[in-house]
């Protein structure tokens, strides 16, 4: 269970146990640490900035529950199917204390149930998928530690300065040499290799950062997810390249994670010119979202004003008193925007009502003055052009 890594160039090692703890006899593993610690410092993240997408925090849970559920789910999926190992059992394939979790497969996953379930908590779903796309390379950047704790996911040999070394890629290295020397990659056994867990931790921080300081200059919703998709998948395709445990197509020598790679940025890029031609310079605005608690206040608002609003023939809408912020509003603006939208129902309401009794009003003092004109005994051209300019002064109010 533990691993003496090496990095001889630097003059470093560390004697890494994999096991964190043990709970009534069940080890738990770092990689299960470092992956829940990156889910849980993404959650912190999404739901402190979800309503500067227009997002309500408290729907955002049951489309986080399902979506990293079925995430975990996809990524061990595609693991196992791609896999170049074979499962003794069910219960082999399941397990994933020990490693082999797909990223496309989990990202996947949440994109296609958690699309589902914003459907079904009525949240909007390009604009989560932006937020849950800086989630993700958060949850990445420190996930692939684990990685490093398992000995796993490292790339070829190298002579560079932080190669690394250990008797578990020692291990890997001497069982597979034949077969990667098939696919054309020679390797060492006994040479340090490419640590390239290390390569897209950093990727996946500096993609977050970048994505962050770039978040209040967005210019269409989904916008976001697809800058994700380019950077990840351009970092992705030449780390890919340089790994020999990657998962490879049946019966092909190219990487399943470089090809999707390639297609994520290629479509994503495409996307983003696309879109941006057909909006010009057009702002962004974000609906300020409406929490559970906010809409049952809206209800009883409109029931206490059902009579006036049936008298006068009018409608009102949860959508069309929604307030908006453009997306490059500050975060404190869209905090003081949302609790200023929850208390102020029904003013809103009996604002449109004031509205609607203005018009009624006007309306009839148009009808009078027609009524008055027609009894008087003047040209019918000027009769007409006086009413025209009456009624021209009603639209304009």
């Amino acid at each position: 269970m533990t691993n003496l890594v090496q990095f001889p160039g630097l003059g470093l090692e560390f004697n890494i146990n994999r096991v964190a703890f043990t709970i009534g006899g069940l080890d738990v593993y770092w990689y299960g640490v470092l992956i829940a610690t990156g889910f849980l410092l993404a959650l912190v993240f999404a739901f402190r900035y979800a309503v500067d997408f227009g997002i309500d925090a408290d729907r955002l849970v049951d489309v986080v529950l399902v979506g990293s559920v079925c995430a975990v789910i996809c990524a061990r999926a595609y693991y196992v199917i791609f896999s170049p190992v074979p499962y003794e059992s069910f219960a082999d394939m399941i397990d994933i204390r020990q490693g082999g979790l797909a990223i496309y497969g989990g990202v996947i996953g949440a994109a296609v149930f958690g699309g589902l379930a914003c459907k079904w908590r009525k949240l909007p779903i390009l604009p989560t998928f932006d937020l849950v796309a800086m989630g993700f390379l958060i949850g990445q950047s420190i996930g692939r530690w684990g990685n490093f704790v398992n000995q796993e996911a490292f790339g070829s040999n190298t002579t560079l300065p932080w190669g690394m070394y250990s008797q578990a890629t020692a291990n890997y290295l001497s069982s597979w040499q034949t077969v990667l020397a098939q696919d054309g990659v020679i390797v060492d056994p006994s040479m340090p290799v490419h640590p390239t867990f290390l390569y897209e931790s950093i990727w996946c921080a500096v993609g977050f950062f970048a994505l962050r300081a770039y978040m209040k200059k967005r210019r269409f919703n989904g916008e976001i997810a697809l800058m994700y998709a380019a950077w990840y998948g351009a970092g992705r395709f030449w780390i890919e390249g340089l790994r020999t445990d990657s998962l490879m197509l049946p019966g092909m020598t190219l990487r399943v994670s470089q090809l999707i790679a390639l297609i994520s940025v290629l479509a994503a890029v495409i996307a983003i010119v696309l879109i941006r031609r057909k909006i010009g310079k057009k702002e962004l605005l974000v609906d300020i979202p409406v929490s559970t608690a906010s809409e049952k206040k809206f209800q009883k608002a409109k029931s206490a004003w059902a009579d006036k609003l049936e008298a006068l023939g009018q409608n009102v809408s949860l959508e069309e008193l929604r307030q908006q912020l453009p997306a490059s509003a500050s975060h404190k603006e869209f905090v003081a925007a949302q609790k200023q939208q929850e208390f102020d129902w029904e003013a809103l309401i009996r604002q449109k009502l004031e509205q609607a009794e203005m018009d009624a009003g006007l309306q009839e003092s148009v009808r009078q003055e027609n009524v008055r004109f027609a009894q008087l005994p003047v040209d019918p051209e000027e009769r007409a052009a006086t009413n025209s300019s009456l009624t021209q002064g009603l639209d304009e109010k």
